[in-house]
């Protein structure tokens, strides 16, 4: 089989583009792209080697702005043999367990779960409804950020609520599958043992942990939704149910007030008052940017204690995505306050990024990788099309 596998990675205001040659030993990587919906004018821009292009864009729709960054992208690399469009799609519920090809009834399915990921899964369906419009001849497939976490223990995935509330799906499901499908095939190139107990960080705009023992989801921060666990760049995290009790009624918010402040005021942002980028805030002199940081390091440190209480212990810590891979002084914020797990970082690898970051005599190794939510996409569309 040869051709080309185009991966498309949609966030809530974002879409990375990837693209994939299909060789007899795999997957090569040729270019990568993003538009940010929040660009105005809207532009999109390539990564070609070491080449970086941008593109002016202009559409009304989404259907029409994917056209025309196809038909630039097309004069940079070859589009003419397309053998498969994968699409990252946020919530697979209990409906998906793995990767599926998309048709009207799948489709459907997806469309049922915007309930559960509202920030999320509706813009995931509005490309793939662009692209299948673009190019419906095409086999287009879809990776679940949930399904990799399918794998954990019935208790972990429960929530103390009534049981018929449970069993119409409230309950924890997991997010960031493909970045951690991604670390678990990682790991499997370093000195661990197979079945080592391992904590994985997500840490970007988005961020969570994952738990894992052979490379096997076992518990993961993020549960019901995209806004629980650690605090991220806007979003709260772990929050008191009672706090929303009182917003939505001795303090009268509405549900969309609520929302936004959730989805978009809080986490960096809110605690800060100032910025969402944990790059700006580690530069900040105020004392608020301080204390945001502070805060966010204080949840990782504890939220990797209880995880390490569901695997029954702690091998080895993984940092990873955009301050994860980045950002030396998070994660040795973060690491001071694991010293009693036995973590103890080396601080010119930590400082150089290095992919071993730990000293030698740490008894919990840690590792820097960087992930590749795009290349697990386009492995998945792959195996479905060889299927096909």
């Amino acid at each position: 089989m040869s051709g080309t596998i185009l991966t498309f990675n949609a966030g809530s205001s974002t879409v990375k583009l990837g693209a994939y040659a299909i060789e007899r030993g795999g997957l090569r990587h040729l270019a990568r792209a993003g538009i940010d919906f929040r660009d105005d004018p809207l532009e999109v821009r390539l990564t070609l080697g070491e080449d970086r292009l941008a593109h002016p864009l202009a559409g009304a729709d989404m259907t029409s702005v994917l056209h025309a960054a196809l038909d630039w992208l097309g004069r940079h690399i070859d589009l003419q043999e397309i053998a498969a469009i994968g699409h990252r799609v946020v919530h697979g519920g209990d409906l998906f367990s793995g990767p599926a090809v998309i048709d009207d009834d799948s489709l459907q399915r997806m469309a049922s779960l915007s309930r559960l990921a509202p920030l999320h899964q509706p813009q995931n369906l509005r490309l793939i409804e662009a692209m299948r419009a673009l190019r419906p001849e095409v086999l287009q497939t879809a990776s679940f950020d949930t399904a990799f976490h399918a794998t954990q223990d019935p208790l972990a995935r429960r929530f103390a609520l009534p049981r018929a509330l449970h069993d119409q799906g409230i309950r924890r499901y997991g997010f960031h599958g493909l970045s951690y499908r991604y670390i678990a095939g990682a790991l499997r190139d370093t000195d661990l043992p197979v079945d080592a107990k391992v904590v994985v960080a997500h840490l970007g705009s988005g961020a969570s942990l994952c738990a894992m023992q052979g490379g096997i989801s076992r518990d993961s921060s993020m549960g019901f939704s995209t806004l629980d666990g650690i605090p991220m760049a806007t979003r709260c995290g772990a929050l008191d149910p009672g706090v929303l009790l009182h917003l939505l009624g001795p303090m009268s918010w509405s549900l969309d007030r609520v929302e936004r402040m959730l989805y978009h005021e809080s986490g960096l942002l809110g605690v800060s008052g100032l910025n969402a980028d944990s790059r700006d805030l580690l530069e900040s002199p105020a004392p608020e940017a301080a204390e945001a940081i502070a805060l966010f390091c204080l949840r990782i440190a504890g939220e990797t204690a209880r995880l390490a209480a569901t695997l029954g212990g702690l091998d080895a810590l993984v940092f990873t995505a955009g301050i994860g891979e980045n950002q030396p002084r998070i994660r040795t914020m973060m690491a001071e306050r694991l010293g009693w797990l036995g973590l103890a970082l080396d601080d010119a690898a930590n400082a150089a990024n290095a992919r071993r970051i730990s000293r030698p005599d740490s008894r919990v190794a840690a590792f820097v990788i960087p992930t590749d939510e795009e290349r697990i996409i386009a492995e998945e569309a792959l195996s479905l099309r060889r299927r096909a």
